[in-house]
Order: C-alpha cells, then sequence, then structure tokens
C-alpha cells in the first residue's frame, strides 16, 4: 500500500494506565502515496499510524498527538487505503460494524509541523492513553454506554432517513434530466444511445397493482395445476380402458377354445 512506502516508522511506546507495566509500540510515519495526494489525507500534514489497540479511539489518538500542534482530523480504518479516500455516506444508525483487533489510524495536523513533532514523540517516555481528566472506558462502563448508544432515538432516525431520501431523490431527478439531454445525441462514434423509454413510460406500481399481478400469477398457476390432473385423469381413464380390453380378449379365448374342444366332426 501507498502508506507504507518511503522510511521505516518510529516506534511510540504508550500505555493504557499508570498501573501498566510492559508499553505498548505504535508505529508511526509521513503518510505518502504513490497514486497521488488525497484531499482526505493530504501530504506532509498527515501521520500514518500503525498497531493502534482496539481500545485507542479517535478522541485518545487525538489528545495523544495534541502536543504536537493541533489536530484537523483522525481517520481509523481496519487496514492501509490505497489511493485516494471514496467519500462515504456517515450514518448513526445504518452500515453500523464493530472493528475487532489492532488497527491503523491517519491523523491530519494543520500544519506540517505536527507531523514532524509526532515522530518526534519517539524520543520520550511512555505516553498515558487513559488519564484521570480523560478516562478510557472499560469493563461495566463502556457496556452500559455501548447500550445507551444502541438506543435509537426515533426523531434523528427519522432526520436521517429524509435526508437520504431529499438526497436520493435528487439525484434521480439530475440524471434522469441528463438523460433527456442525451437522448437522440450521437456520440463519438456516431451512435445513438437507445433508452427504454417510449411513447407511454412506465408509472411505479402502486399496492393495488401489485395484488393485482399476484392474483393473476396465483390464477395462472392453479390452470396449469387443472391441467396437469385433467391428463393425469385421462391417462389413468386409457390404462383402465386397455386393461378392460386385455380382460376381455382373454376371456374370449378361452370361449373360443372351450367352444373348439365341444365340437364334434359329424360328415354325415
Amino acid at each position: 500500500p501507498g502508506s507504507l512506502t518511503g522510511a521505516s516508522p518510529a516506534a511510540l511506546a504508550v500505555k493504557f494506565g499508570p498501573r501498566q507495566r510492559s508499553p505498548h509500540c505504535l508505529l508511526v510515519k509521513e503518510h505518502r502515496v504513490r497514486e497521488g495526494p488525497g484531499a482526505a489525507h493530504p501530504p506532509r500534514r498527515t501521520l500514518f499510524v500503525l498497531n493502534v489497540p482496539p481500545y485507542c479511539g479517535r478522541e485518545s489518538l487525538s489528545r495523544l498527538f495534541f502536543s504536537c500542534g493541533p489536530v484537523q482530523s483522525v481517520d481509523i480504518c481496519d487496514k492501509p487505503e490505497i489511493g485516494e479516500k471514496t467519500e462515504t455516506l456517515k450514518s448513526k444508525f445504518f452500515n453500523l460494524k464493530t472493528t475487532k483487533g489492532f488497527r491503523v489510524a491517519y491523523v491530519v495536523f494543520r500544519s506540517p509541523a505536527g507531523v514532524q513533532a509526532a515522530k518526534a514523540l519517539s524520543q520520550r517516555g511512555p505516553l498515558l492513553i487513559s488519564t484521570e481528566s480523560h478516562p478510557v472506558k472499560t469493563g461495566i462502563s463502556k457496556w452500559i454506554t455501548s447500550y445507551a448508544a444502541s438506543v435509537v432515538d426515533r426523531e434523528e432516525l427519522k432526520a436521517e432517513v429524509d435526508a437520504f431520501m431529499q438526497d436520493y431523490d435528487k439525484q434521480i431527478a439530475e440524471e434522469e434530466a441528463k438523460a433527456v439531454e442525451e437522448e437522440g445525441v450521437p456520440d463519438e462514434e456516431g451512435w445513438v444511445k437507445v433508452t427504454r423509454k417510449g411513447r407511454k413510460p412506465g408509472l411505479p406500481r402502486t399496492e393495488a397493482a401489485n395484488l393485482r399481478v399476484l392474483e393473476r400469477e396465483r390464477r395462472k398457476r392453479a390452470r396449469k395445476e387443472l391441467l396437469n390432473f385433467y391428463a393425469w385423469q385421462h391417462r389413468e381413464t386409457k390404462r383402465e380402458h386397455i386393461a378392460q380390453l386385455r380382460k376381455k380378449f382373454e376371456e374370449d379365448k378361452q370361449r373360443i377354445a372351450l367352444m373348439r374342444a365341444q365340437r364334434k366332426f359329424r360328415p354325415y
């Protein structure tokens, strides 16, 4: 990945709290990419952090590097990103996933001096992630906070859904307007794009229309089952008729054999 190019990262010792004996090492270096700079993680101002523990969040990293300079943003990812970061819709209720294990982070400073100062922190003693003024919640308190955050507020959910639908309707209207403008206009090679739009464009189905379609499908299946039943009945009737003919043929054979046995030759 592009973030791993360049000089080797520096080891920054951190501890969860003052009682922790063995420090944990964060690997930090200046973020660089081969595919070109991105708007989310600009070069010279972005610090790439490896080996981020699960209990270390955005707020903890921001406080950890605040002494190096003003922090603009902190992004935590599962793995290093290749190229420019694509903009995704940040939702409080949807597309939520729980990340387990160690992660990577991108810390963006307001000035390039913050990156250099952050790399120089490796020469100092271990930094504390959880302090008395800003403790990191663990155990039961963390579970209680997570449960309280999982309770959905109806008003916030409705506002987010309404905003998403407005953006979706706007995008659909723009695409339809663009399709109308490009309709009948040949491209560079002289080809004309043909769309499915005709004289009578299809209207969205209502609930009644969906019920009518389902009823037609049900009747069609019923007729097919009835035809299959009649075909089976017809086959059974033919099978019984053939059995009766065979039985009558055997009886006729026996009657003829009996008549031949009883017949006497009387020439005079």
